[in-house]
């Protein structure tokens, strides 16, 4: 008879939860930001967290934390707790589009859920997690700034164009574009999407995906084919981390598939180093 498994958490285990969280900030930091807004009810926070030892919970631990929604993210958990969480997971039909955080978590889960679940359409399994917080080595293109509402229209190409290129979908597939619309509606409406427009065209994109009280996760990072390969990704990016560092306060953080060499080198350039490994699992 088992009789431990993953948990539903509820907001009387909040300070269990934060303190998890605040252990490794620029890994959770997609999970903090809903958190600090929403709490841990699971209505306001668009999806469930679980810990794969409640009782441990109750005593100030947590040895196993995931969060299930849109994503589903294994932020901490041993073998036993990856099991409890793929059981729980296996519970009900499948909603999220993807498997994504610590590449220990993320893989071992897998592991567990491929059998049913499988095959994945693309595993990203080594993608550095990278962050900064001091003022970037290269000089911010001071062309690149907020995205203003009125603009959504001729920002949205180049979201949907970066998207299909990344990701290796169309965001529009199945209701129209409706829900992605709005999600990048959101991120303008927030400042957190940014852009260098040329002749009314974006040459350069990038936006803040997910930002919690100390760390903003950098996503999305485009350039126009036509324009690649001088600088623009480099400079823009710069720019976007100079307003999370010193305009927001925050470390800048992204995660960036290992063979995507160019991009790393880039990277590392503006001055981030690496923190950690993601690593994700497309369906």
């Amino acid at each position: 008879m088992r009789l431990a498994g993953a948990r539903l958490l509820s907001d009387r285990d909040h300070p269990v939860v934060r303190a998890v969280l605040a252990a490794d900030p620029v890994a959770s930091c997609m999970v903090s930001a809903r958190v600090e807004v929403a709490g841990l009810d699971p209505w306001r926070l668009g999806g469930e967290l679980w810990a794969a030892d409640y009782r441990g919970a109750r005593g100030g631990r947590l040895p196993g934390l995931c969060f299930s929604g849109p994503n589903l993210i294994p932020l901490r958990g041993n073998a036993a707790a990856l099991r409890s969480f793929a059981d729980r997971a296996l519970r009900k039909q499948r909603v999220c589009s993807s498997l994504v955080g610590p590449a220990e978590q993320v893989l071992g889960l897998w592991d567990e859920l491929a059998g049913e679940w499988g095959p994945a359409r693309e595993v990203r399994d080594d993608q550095p997690l990278m962050a900064m917080d001091a003022q970037p080595a290269v000089g911010p293109d001071p062309l690149v700034r907020p995205v203003r509402p009125d603009e959504l229209e001729r920002y949205l190409p180049a979201a949907i164009a970066m998207f299909i290129e990344e990701v290796g979908v169309d965001p529009r597939a199945g209701d129209g574009g409706v829900s992605y619309r709005a999600r990048v509606a959101e991120l303008i409406s927030s400042g957190r999407a940014f852009a260098r427009f040329e002749n009314g065209e974006v040459v350069f994109k990038a936006e803040i995906g997910a930002m919690s009280r100390s760390v903003g996760q950098i996503q999305g990072v485009w350039v126009r084919p036509d324009r690649r390969g001088h600088g623009l990704g480099t400079s823009g990016t710069a720019a976007v981390v100079s307003r999370l560092v010193n305009g927001l306060g925050r470390t800048a953080s992204l995660y960036v598939n290992s063979f995507n060499s160019p991009a790393l080198a880039a990277y590392r350039r503006i001055g981030f180093s690496q923190v950690g490994r993601y690593a994700t699992v497309l369906f």
